[in-house]
């Protein structure tokens, strides 16, 4: 196997045994994003020259004895361009952000540094994290390594496709209402979106406040586990994060599913999903049960609205937090013969179109005589929603289902037609809406070769259990070891 092709935990043991140097292992990711990047347009910038210090440094730790390295000594990684990276400009995707290069690190970013990793460069993604399928990013659309004509999904398309195009080992993106879960399902890779607050969100570029979780992709459910150990966890700077304690993910992955009760919902399988899919996902519930787990048909019964809800409250938050982008602190700044002029010039040529539709559309939630009839009611069925899945929760550990209704549909096919388009994300923004935690694997191909993702889903802080569930799927499969060619 070629370096490139190591999952963190093949790589972490190599390098720990000398099999291989830090820096030889960078210089093979760096040769394989020049040989392929120019096709799948995974990466926004690139950082060789600081990755590569990174890996000496590595090197020198892996090689003392008087040091214990970090967990991710050596590895080197991606992190999604909404997360702000010291000295590394850090775009979000958007014009408005062009030249921005933070002073500081995120909390995730700075946890990775202190684990040992290396920084390879920061991915594409939709502006401001608000797409489906990495087509919104104002510089480029990101391609799917499966497909190139397809989208990679969003909006960590870019985190996803330079995971399955072994462009990286694991990469960091975020997910708003399945923006790390979808991307996963459509590049077929791993996905991993924690409980709201288990991972700090200092640093990270806002776009819906109460939603937005920092995520892993990466090729297995062990590396997912890794990851997350590394980057949850309580900060001080971040308000909504948890005080608990972080459990070591990766002793959790037994293998073992005897006892584990298992919902599956009547509402996640709905008229007009694609056939090879339900059939996928329903021969991998097969395969739980096979495993010893007990399976449990459960309803979910306002995953109807969550659509409704997601782009009403989401596009709200949005609104405000885009609001300081006006010319005056940073970012793009557009002069105009009155301040009103310089702000209006200067975000009508920063946003683009799916931006300020979504500003427009969380203005008018929240405008006098509308705030009660769409915001607040909004927020009164997403109660709702999740006090479905504490009724589930009480009586499965987990519940299990696709995560999208296709595969990754072609680039150009939906960007004209923005609920179709939304409606990609149907089965994964519930759980933001919740606060709970879950993942996607791949679980099978459709007749054009493409991923399909099962999406396991945990309770707050259950993301021991979602692990478990997925690795043990994913150990008595073998559909994760499959690699796009390019």
């Amino acid at each position: 196997m070629r370096l490139h092709q190591l999952t963190i935990h093949e790589a972490r043991d190599r390098l720990t045994s000398g099999e291989f140097s830090a820096v030889e292992l960078s210089e093979a990711l760096l040769e394989r994003i020049l040989a392929v990047d120019n096709d799948v347009k995974a990466y926004l910038t690139l950082t060789p020259e600081e990755a590569l210090a990174q890996a000496h440094a590595a090197d020198r730790l892996l090689g003392s004895s008087q040091e214990r390295p970090g967990s991710l000594v050596g590895i080197p990684l991606a992190v999604k361009d909404v997360l702000c990276t010291q000295g590394i400009r850090t775009t979000a995707g958007s014009r408005v952000l062009d030249n921005f290069v933070p002073p500081y690190d995120a909390t995730v970013v700075a946890r990775l540094k202190a684990a040992g990793a290396v920084i390879l460069g920061k991915t594409n993604t939709d502006e401001f994290a608000m797409g489906s399928s990495t087509e919104n990013s104002a510089f480029f659309t990101t391609r799917n390594p499966w497909d190139l004509d397809r989208v990679p999904g969003g909006s960590s398309g870019g985190s996803a496709a330079a995971v399955a195009a072994a462009e990286c080992l694991g990469a960091l993106g975020t997910d708003t209402g399945g923006s790390v879960r979808q991307p996963a399902g459509f590049c077929g890779v791993v996905g991993f979106k924690p409980s709201y607050g288990r991972v700090s969100r200092y640093g990270l570029i806002a776009f819906a406040s109460s939603l937005d979780q920092v995520g892993v992709l990466t090729r297995d459910v062990t590396d997912a586990a890794l990851l997350l150990e590394v980057i949850a966890g309580h900060d001080p700077r971040d308000s909504t994060s948890i005080g608990l304690p972080v459990p070591e993910y990766a002793a959790s992955l037994t293998g073992d599913l005897r006892g584990v009760r298992v919902g599956v919902p009547r509402e996640y399988f709905v008229a007009g999903m694609q056939s090879k899919v339900e059939e996928a996902v329903r021969a991998a519930v097969d395969v739980l049960a096979d495993l010893g787990a007990e399976v449990h048909e459960i309803g979910l019964p306002h995953t109807e609205y969550a659509l409704s809800v997601y782009y009403l409250i989401a596009p709200a938050e949005a609104s405000a937090n885009l609001a300081r982008y006006d010319g005056v602190r940073y970012g793009l700044r557009v002069e105009g013969e009155s301040l009103r002029e310089m702000y209006t010039t200067t975000r009508g040529q920063g946003f683009g179109p799916e931006v300020k539709r979504r500003i427009m559309l969380g203005t008018y939630a929240l405008s006098a005589g509308y705030y009660d009839a769409y915001y607040l009611k909004a927020q009164q069925v997403r109660t709702l929603i999740k006090a479905d899945f504490d009724v589930a929760f009480e009586k499965v550990d987990v519940v299990v289902g696709p995560t999208t209704p296709s595969t990754a549909f072609r680039i150009g096919e939906k960007s004209g037609d923005p609920l179709q388009m939304y409606l990609s994300d149907v089965f994964t923004l519930s759980m933001n809406l919740a606060g709970i935690c879950g993942l996607s694997l791949p679980c099978g191909f459709d007749d054009a070769g493409l991923p399909i993702g099962l999406q396991v889903m945990g309770p707050a802080w259950g993301e021991e259990q979602a692990l478990r569930t997925a690795y043990a799927y994913e150990q008595a499969t073998e559909w994760h070891t499959q690699r796009p060619v390019l």
